[in-house]
């Protein structure tokens, strides 16, 4: 049942005023991805928030109010609010829009990691591409992006992680097997931070930590994604089959610049996902998890030991020992992916323990602080000058001359999983064994006569049949790719849709 994505939420500033507006920023930057006038054809009705994975519906979100004052805010604004949000589905059926202050990405779902990776990677070359236009109108190199969590004002946004699982699987287990691994995930998936940061009291400068979103954790389990945000959400917004699936959505993850760390992040997950789907979850429950993460993220040094419910003590790496242990004993030679990631999680597991420089350029957090340490040497600086902290900013740079990773790969210093071919090839189109691709295959051959659109459904216009393309079940490789030869082959939709709805009444 493999299949995953990203959405990653970028960081926007622009250098030519005083002030900037995010909201207007973040909108003409997708607008500027466009080379036709934008037309409204995400569908929102299919998201609904308020449900929640432990069985009960909340009558309000703390983010609700918040988008009432926005809302208040922007009454002003000569623009509706579909207008503001300009969403689009891309024809690599990737979803890029505006989160109101934010530029999101979210890519098309994948099945394999080298896909996710380069769909991950293509949402960095849209939006540079999307701001280089944008700054043709401006006269210059005003608008820069951030493939980060925060902005060193109390504020964070998020890269969230999302998995196709079972609705068999009760809840209670994807808790308790869930929690402590992504407690302990930041060893692997942290994207590093100079000092600590609240949304209450702001930034303050200081000792390097792990990840930057370990600090705007507040709960242990909720359905808030925006205030009290929990390790792990309970959305129930399944986008697929309610009765078959759950999507279980990930906000406690940070945006990676490293290729492998995007790879083990969401790959060792899956690992982890699998073995509570078999029971096979090693026992690591937390004490006080909300506490532990924090903990965990301020020591670099990693020795730092938090306490389970049981009354052991544990390490970051003990915990994700537990359960690279667990994998291996149970998940061993199911293919080669799996093997690779079994191998890969132990060898960093180790080398996090023995020899962590040989870790530059492939994780996140260990490749800024090598960065950072370098240049506090040739400076005599130290973790509290305020030089580190734009420092730690352009390290996220998604401008390949700017971007201090990009400058890393640039040198051949980071690992990289994909290739810039496999980056312009996704940005074309999207993976041939998910309904991402069948998406966007939809969005290249029949753009003018979609009139909405959302993950699990396509509406056409026009035709005596069905109009819709159902796609809330429609996960199997082989019936993705049956489907998407119906489209590429057909002369209308109407004609493709008759076609697989026969098809499917045959196989009934």
């Amino acid at each position: 049942m493999r299949l995953f994505g990203i959405e990653t939420e970028y960081g926007i500033t622009r250098d030519d005023v005083p002030e900037i507006d995010p909201v207007v920023e973040s909108m003409e930057l997708v607008r500027a991805h466009l080379e036709a006038s934008f037309e409204r054809r995400w569908d929102y009705a299919g998201e609904d928030p308020h449900e929640d994975a432990r069985g009960f519906r909340v009558s309000g979100l703390q983010q609700d109010r918040e988008e009432d004052d926005f809302a208040t805010r922007d009454a002003h604004r000569p623009f509706s609010f579909h207008d503001m949000k300009s969403d689009l589905v891309l024809p690599n059926g990737a979803r890029f829009y505006n989160d109101h202050t934010h530029p999101e990405y979210s890519t098309p779902e994948c099945r394999t990691l080298k896909d996710l990776v380069a769909h991950d990677r293509t949402g960095e070359r849209i939006l540079l591409r999307a701001a280089q236009r944008r700054n043709k109108v401006l006269g210059g190199e005003h608008v820069r992006l951030y493939k980060n969590n925060t902005d060193f004002h109390g504020h964070s946004y998020g890269c969230h992680d999302n998995y196709l699982v079972a609705r068999s699987i009760p809840f209670p287990n994807l808790v308790a097997g869930l929690v402590p691994f992504l407690v302990s995930r930041q060893v692997i998936a942290g994207a590093g931070k100079v000092g600590t940061e609240a949304q209450e009291s702001g930034y303050v400068p200081g000792p390097y930590q792990l990840s930057q979103r370990a600090d705007f954790m507040e709960a242990e389990l909720g359905v808030d994604t925006m205030h009290n945000r929990p390790i792990l959400n309970t959305r129930d917004e399944p986008h697929a089959d309610r009765m078959k699936y759950r999507r279980l959505h990930l906000i406690i993850g940070d945006a990676n610049m490293c290729e492998y760390a995007t790879a083990l992040k969401v790959g060792t997950t899956q690992l982890v996902l699998d073995l509570i789907e078999r029971g096979a979850a090693p026992d690591c429950e937390l004490d006080q998890p909300v506490t532990a993460v924090k903990q965990l993220s301020r020591d670099p040094d990693l020795k730092t030991v938090v306490k389970l419910v049981n009354g052991q003590k544990l390490s970051a790496v003990d915990i994700q020992e537990s359960y690279y242990e667990a994998a291996s004993r149970m998940l061993s030679g199911i293919d080669e992916e799996t093997d690779w990631l079994l191998r890969e999680w132990s060898e960093t597991l180790s080398l996090l323990s023995r020899d962590r420089s040989r870790l530059v350029g492939k994780l996140d957090w260990v490749t800024k602080q090598w960065l950072l340490e370098s240049f506090m040497r040739e400076e005599r600086i130290g973790w509290d000058d305020p030089w580190l902290t734009s420092l730690d900013l352009e390290y996220h740079n998604i401008h390949p001359d700017q971007g201090l990773y990009l400058g890393l790969e640039a040198e051949g210093k980071a690992w990289r999983m994909t290739t810039d071919e496999a980056i312009e090839e996704a940005i074309r189109n999207g993976p041939t064994d998910t309904r991402g691709g069948l998406r966007g295959l939809c969005v290249q051959r029949f753009p003018g006569q979609i009139k909405s659109m959302q993950w699990e459904r396509i509406q056409f216009t026009g035709g005596i049949r069905s109009r819709n393309l159902d796609m809330g079940d429609l996960f199997d490789p082989q019936e993705v790719r049956r489907c998407a030869h119906i489209f590429q082959t057909a002369g209308s939709p109407s004609e493709a849709l008759a076609a697989w709805s026969h098809r499917k009444d045959r196989a009934i």
